[in-house]
């Protein structure tokens, strides 16, 4: 097990992590991108947050933290793949480091339009790639960012996903495999940390969100107000049948 990391099962308290002088309350964006997760950036930087934004192209994150930065915010890029586990943990982990303990996670990465095939299309390899893109990754993340969260007995990490996460669609096989186990893991999370003070939260949205009558600020601050509190594990942006996907 790597240096700092602790079994989420573990009887054995996380060791008690101190968070540099002066810094500031981190948010990592795991699939950070020009639209929602851009939006979410700078709703969080109002708040204080410095942004990790993730990704795998560097250049891209590059020109996006950039942004911010002309924008006053503190923000910086961290290139990985979330099918790489071990590589999406060292991101995060450089970021803690260089930013401050990660205080808030947002796992959002955009599925390949590859994960829509048909479902009687759907091979086995391609359902694993899906299930390494949602659920594993999403492990890979929790395990990299909760020792400190448990450790400060406060944080947060919220799950994007879309319609397939509640209601499987043939026409969606490879997100329709992956998304419900990402959320069964989000689910369990949110019962198991609650009682140490740490949030575990999912937002549904079901359709694309410049087909839905809300703007990328007004998803942003929606994620913000359910990460914020204690509350319920699932909030669907709006109905499923109301979905356009």
């Amino acid at each position: 097990m790597p240096a700092g990391a602790c079994a989420l099962g573990s009887d054995e308290p996380p060791p008690r992590i101190v968070a540099k002088e002066n810094t500031m309350p981190t948010l990592a964006i795991v699939g950070a991108g020009p639209g929602l997760g851009a939006a979410v950036a700078r709703r969080f930087g109002r708040e204080g947050y410095a942004i990790a934004l993730i990704s795998r192209a560097q250049a891209k994150l590059d020109a996006l933290a950039a942004e911010l930065q002309r924008e006053g915010l503190t923000a910086r890029g961290y290139a990985a793949d979330v099918r790489d586990g071990a590589q999406l943990e060292v991101a995060l982990r450089s970021a803690a480091a260089d930013l401050g303990p990660v205080t808030a996670l947002q796992y959002s990465p955009l599925p390949a339009r590859a994960y829509l095939h048909p479902v009687l299309d759907l091979e086995p390899e391609l359902a694993l790639d899906a299930l390494r893109f949602s659920a594993l990754g999403l492990i890979h993340a929790a395990r990299a960012v909760l020792p400190a969260m448990r450790a400060a007995g406060d944080g947060s990490i919220v799950l994007i996903n879309g319609g397939t996460s509640v209601q499987a669609r043939a026409g969606f096989s490879g997100t329709s495999v992956a998304f419900p186990a990402e959320s069964a893991y989000g689910e369990m999370l949110h019962e198991a940390l609650a009682p140490e003070g740490v949030r575990v939260v999912q937002l549904v949205i079901p359709g694309a969100i410049p087909k839905l009558r809300y703007t990328l600020e007004e998803v942003a601050d929606r994620i913000w107000d359910i990460q914020a509190a204690p509350g319920e594990f699932r909030t669907m942006l709006i109905p499923l049948d109301e979905g356009r996907e």
